[in-house]
């Protein structure tokens, strides 16, 4: 084999494999913020936790706040585009919001981890950098849409946290149930699609005019 094409070869392993490390890094750092929070997380316990040493971590950030940072923007930038996966800022009220609901509930739970996780940040001082990425991308369709819906008369007019604590804290909460395995009182719980859409139906009712 020609040299050159030997070093680049190499080179291209390696990367795919530094790639898998901070993909590691990542994911397992995501893992101990979700179940313990941030006081409990720190370089070395991340290191033990991959199988890796401390020096490599320091390869990929300069040290826990920076790893951070780049988590929250990271996952704050995929949380926005994974809203907006079909959705049309042009569709009906209740057509958007199942939309929306569609893509909230899949994404949570298809990465259970992360809403430990998202949990943690929106408690921290790392919440402003994962809003900042989420709603670069999503809060201009999201605002349209509302206006559409108010201009069109289906809802009435209302500050955006009363709108947000009515359409979508059902779902967040039945999500939670799920992803702890547990209801009040430590009932044992499990989400299913029947349940998502009896709720999706009770909060469209109260918003709907």
């Amino acid at each position: 084999m020609n040299i050159h094409l030997y070093l680049l070869n190499h080179l291209l392993i390696m990367r795919a494999r530094d790639i898998e490390k901070e993909n590691l890094v990542k994911k397992t750092a995501i893992e101990i913020i979700g179940k313990g929070g941030f006081d409990s997380f720190s370089m070395n316990k991340l290191a033990k936790a991959c199988g890796i040493s401390v020096a490599t971590l320091y390869i990929y950030y300069k040290d826990k706040d920076d790893l951070i940072s780049h988590l929250a923007a990271e996952h704050g930038k995929l949380m926005g585009e994974s809203m907006l996966l079909n959705f049309d800022t042009e569709a009906s009220f209740e057509d958007g919001l199942r939309i929306q609901w569609e893509n909230r509930y899949r994404y949570l739970i298809n990465n259970p981890t992360l809403s430990g996780f998202y949990e943690q940040l929106r408690a921290s001082i790392y919440q402003e950098q994962f809003l900042n990425t989420f709603m670069k991308d999503a809060l201009g369709p999201f605002e349209r849409f509302n206006e559409n819906i108010v201009t069109r008369g289906e809802v009435g007019a209302m500050p955006f946290e009363v709108f947000w604590s009515i359409a979508f804290a059902p779902l967040y909460s039945l999500v939670k149930f799920n992803n702890e395995g547990q209801s009040l009182g430590g009932k044992p719980f499990k989400m299913n699609d029947e349940m998502l859409w009896q709720a999706f139906d009770f909060v469209v009712k109260a918003l709907k005019k």
